[in-house]
């Protein structure tokens, strides 16, 4: 008999078995309450790969008895779509009126008329919707859809969830369980799993395996150790996917060489994730994330640019994205780098969060009505165009908040005319310390 693969024997069927994601299914938490009280809703399951998303739609449908089918958006189109509503509206008359479960693989990969086709089943419970993407549902599901919809966010295993299913497959597994495995190390292990149950679980195979095929002796000691992890990945290294660790690693490298000002560096990451066949929206977006994060204020051309490069790969496609591509990650590789826009507002964010009642100063309020008129609002607002200068002294920020500065301008050729601009105007927050003493 062939056994399904190590990942595959051991997939959980309970929660109680499920590792990871204690956020969504521990006690208390918003997915067991909701399985719990038996009031099932359509959502979507996004993180990366080998977090537990097909296996977790399972013990969904499995848990609340209902009927499982299921659509690889790789492979399936409306037809198929339509084919599996047919089949649960039958389903539903012999399972109590429970709604089957449709599960949707990379949703993310449906078009827009594909997404369409699910709306009408989703909204009359004809079906309820589990999907599962690696991809930011925000940019990639149909607004309609998304609002039909919770989005849960699953996250990476961490140490302590790897080891538990390490152990738990040398202990429990049909085939390793009768072998003699020695763990000596895990640190190799876990770090190339890269918090992926699935490939935590392909890489002990693969070592065990690799052992098994070099002894003679069917009870060899096998053992699991950093230097014995590595050189058999050594021997088996996977090349660029999409959908796995290297579209994460080569992502990050080109981003970082770009924040670098490598553009030698950026355009051959950029040559790898295209030759892999990654997608070019996936990368547009990142590069504007990159102009806005990584140049920002010290060349502001660099956001316009990546925003056209994005409009551009969205009408022309591939092959022909690969130069605006290419010419707006060097131009972005090239350009002076500021991160104060990104830092301003991880401030300002921290701070709204602190103080999230803050009130807005009655002289900035909006006064509509006699009564607003009345109380004060609006009243001693200097309208700055009045002013020479287009400027005038007074408080924008709430009382408790005078004088904090979030923004702090960075030494670059564009960021020096801003602080100039504002020494100007805020000299004790942007003047030098003397000026600031005055």
């Amino acid at each position: 008999m062939v056994l399904p693969p190590l990942p595959e024997r051991m997939r959980p069927n309970s929660l109680d078995e499920y590792v990871g994601q204690k956020h969504l299914v521990g006690n208390g938490c918003i997915l067991r309450n909701m399985l719990d009280g038996g009031n099932l809703s359509s959502f979507i399951l996004w993180g990366p790969p080998g977090v537990g998303k097909t296996t977790l739609a399972h013990i969904v449908a499995k848990s609340q008895k209902r009927e499982f089918f299921t659509l690889s958006a790789v492979s399936s189109g409306v037809k198929e779509v339509r084919e599996v509503f047919e089949k649960a509206k039958g389903a539903s008359l012999f399972s109590d009126g429970k709604a089957p479960v449709l599960f949707i693989d990379e949703i993310h990969r449906f078009n827009k008329a594909q997404q369409d086709a699910l709306l009408g089943a989703v909204e009359e419970g004809t079906v309820i919707l589990i999907g599962a993407t690696t991809e930011n549902p925000s940019f990639e599901v149909i607004t309609p859809l998304l609002s039909r919809c919770q989005v849960f966010v699953l996250k990476s295993l961490d140490a302590e969830d790897l080891r538990t299913l390490l152990n738990r497959a040398i202990t429990t597994d049909i085939v390793l369980k009768e072998r003699n495995i020695d763990v000596k190390e895990t640190e190799a292990l876990l770090r190339y799993s890269g918090g992926d149950a699935r490939k935590l679980l392909n890489i002990l195979d693969i070592v065990v395996n690799s052992q098994l095929s070099a002894s003679s002796a069917p009870d060899a000691k096998i053992i699991i150790d950093n230097e014995t992890v590595v050189s058999c990945l050594q021997e088996n290294m996977a090349i660029y996917d999409k959908d796995g660790e290297m579209h994460y690693d080569i992502i990050s490298a080109f981003i970082k060489s770009i924040r670098g000002s490598d553009p030698n560096a950026a355009v051959y990451w950029l040559a790898r994730m295209l030759a892999g066949g990654e997608d070019p929206l996936f990368i547009a977006r990142r590069l504007c994330i990159s102009a806005a994060e990584d140049i920002g204020l010290a060349n502001p051309n660099a956001m316009l640019l990546a925003n056209s490069c994005f409009q551009i790969v969205n009408q022309v496609g591939m092959p022909e994205a690969r130069i605006p591509l290419s010419e707006t990650a060097i131009y972005l590789a090239s350009s002076p780098k500021s991160n104060s826009a990104y830092m301003a507002i991880g401030k300002a964010l921290a701070e709204a969060s602190k103080n999230p009642m803050a009130s807005v100063p009655l002289h900035l309020r909006n006064a509509p009505t006699k009564l607003m008129a009345d109380l004060g609002y609006a009243d001693g607002y200097k309208y700055a165009h009045d002013f020479p200068g287009h400027f005038v002294d007074q408080e924008f920020l709430p009382a408790e908040l005078s004088g904090t500065v979030f923004y702090e301008p960075q030494p670059n050729k564009h960021e020096n005319g801003l602080r100039t601009y504002l020494e100007s105007c805020w000299p004790k927050y942007y003047g030098s310390a003397e000026k600031k003493k005055d």
